[in-house]
């Protein structure tokens, strides 16, 4: 997974803060399952939307974590194929098939970093500056904000800080990390999710061996191991 660490390498860092988001996990339909982090195929629509682009499909790390959690009552209504239950303004009636309240998990102070490299993370990095759609972290009302956008540069690393960035099952062997099967990509027509396992630490694991990986000497943790992870 994701490029080779053979030598330096050229990137963008872009910083994001969302006061709240859900991220559902869509391997458990009809449950609404909330994932801790942003899947990566999520994190390419809000790179798309900068950009304009039906799809963005270079290579890129992340690192995200928030700061607390809950979950939220939604109510939903279903509009029957059959018009049984008509919808009137928007609403149907209670019951079997129609108006249900469902528990929806939601993440508080989110915090993303996406590292960018090379040419395109270039010019998805300026499109950052004037962004064709609204950036939004998931769901439409969910937006995020861009709080840094700077030039660093990655170096391949055997060993560095394992903290929130999203690794390859095979990055590390850090004991307590936690393994998420999620959408590395979707279709432009949403008819096909590419999906991989990643590892996640829930808090920061210190310096260990990492594999495949780079390090951002400069970022808050100080030698932060991120993975380029692929569409």
């Amino acid at each position: 997974m994701g490029a080779s660490c053979a030598e330096p390498l050229a990137a963008w860092r872009l910083t994001f803060y969302a006061p709240v988001a859900s991220f559902r996990d869509p391997l458990f339909p009809g449950l609404t399952r909330g994932l801790p982090v942003p899947p990566p195929s999520t994190v390419r629509g809000l790179l798309a939307a900068a950009t304009g682009a039906p799809r963005e499909s270079l290579a890129f790390g992340m690192a995200a974590w928030s700061e607390g959690e809950g979950v939220d009552a939604e109510t939903y209504h279903p509009i029957d194929a059959g018009g049984a239950n008509p919808a009137v303004s928007g609403r149907v009636r209670a019951g079997k098939g129609g108006m249900t309240l469902r528990m929806r998990p939601f993440r508080t102070d989110v915090h993303l970093t996406v590292w960018l490299p090379g040419p395109d993370g270039e010019r998805i990095a300026r499109a950052f500056r004037r962004p064709v759609w609204g950036l939004r972290l998931g769901r439409s009302q969910d937006l995020v904000h861009l709080q840094e956008r700077v030039e660093v540069a990655l170096v391949p690393a055997t060993e560095a800080v394992v903290g929130s960035a999203l690794a390859p099952t095979s990055g590390h062997d850090v004991p307590y990390a936690t393994v998420h099967r999620m959408a590395a990509s979707v279709s432009t027509d949403r008819l096909t999710s590419r999906w991989t396992d990643y590892q996640w630490c829930v808090s920061p694991a210190g310096r260990h061996p990492v594999r495949d990986a780079y390090e951002d000497v400069d970022y808050q943790q100080k030698g932060q191991a991120l993975w380029l992870l692929d569409p």
